[in-house]
C-alpha cells in the first residue's frame, strides 16, 4: 500500500480516512504567513457517499487505497436498485444502491460494461464512461423561428434520462451525453 505526503493528496486519487476509501474530489495546498503548508482537501467517502473535509498538515500522511477494477454488465434499474453480473458469469448477480451509482447511472443502456472498483471484496463504486452514445426516444419538434444555436429543448434518451439538447436534435438521433456534466455533448448519427 502506497504512502502519500501531505502533498500528494490530489484529485482522482482514493485514499483511507475515517477507516473508508475516500475519493480526493478537490486539493489545495497552500502555505499561511511563516507557517508551515498545509493541504485543503474535500474528499467523497465511496461506502457512506459523504462528502469530507480536511486539512492534512506537513506531517500527516495518508494510505492509498488499494482498489481492484472488474468488469461489470449493468442487466436492468429496479426502483433504487441497479442490477448487474459479473462480466461474462451471469449467475453472479448483485445489485448496487442509486446512491453509490451514482447520478451517472441514468445513461447506462442495459447489457453495457462497466468498471466496479472494488475494496476488501465489496464493491464501492463503479466507473462509467466519461463519454456515452445514446438514442433519442423522444423529442419535441423544433418551433419556427426559434432555431438559434443556443435555443435548447428537452430530449428523452433510450434510458428514460432527460437532457438539454439543440433544437435540431430529433427523435431517432443518436447523440453523445457527457456523463460526468450530464450534459448533450454532440450528434453523432442523423436518424
Amino acid at each position: 500500500m502506497a504512502v502519500l505526503s501531505y502533498n500528494e493528496i490530489t484529485p482522482k486519487k482514493v485514499i483511507i480516512f475515517n477507516d473508508e476509501p475516500c475519493l480526493v474530489i478537490s486539493s489545495h495546498v497552500f502555505r499561511k504567513q511563516k507557517r508551515k503548508p498545509v493541504n485543503i482537501t474535500k474528499l467523497k467517502g465511496l461506502k457512506s457517499g459523504r462528502a469530507l473535509e480536511n486539512t492534512f498538515h506537513v506531517n500527516e500522511t495518508a494510505d492509498e487505497a488499494e482498489l481492484e477494477r472488474r468488469d461489470i454488465t449493468f442487466i436492468y434499474r429496479k426502483g433504487d436498485e441497479y442490477w448487474f453480473h459479473t462480466t461474462g458469469k451471469a449467475n453472479e448477480r448483485f445489485s448496487l444502491s442509486s446512491d453509490l451509482v451514482g447520478d451517472q447511472g441514468k445513461f447506462m443502456k442495459d447489457r453495457s460494461e462497466i468498471e466496479a472498483l472494488i475494496f476488501d471484496d465489496e464493491v464501492i463504486g463503479v466507473k462509467i464512461p466519461i463519454k456515452i452514445e445514446l438514442k433519442v426516444k423522444e423529442a419535441m419538434d423544433a418551433v419556427k423561428g426559434n432555431t438559434s444555436p443556443s435555443a435548447l429543448k428537452e430530449v428523452t434518451l433510450e434510458t428514460g434520462a432527460t437532457v438539454m439538447a439543440p433544437m435540431f436534435i430529433n427523435t431517432g438521433d443518436i447523440i453523445a451525453i457527457n456523463t460526468e456534466s450530464g450534459e448533450y455533448s454532440e450528434r453523432v448519427e442523423k436518424a
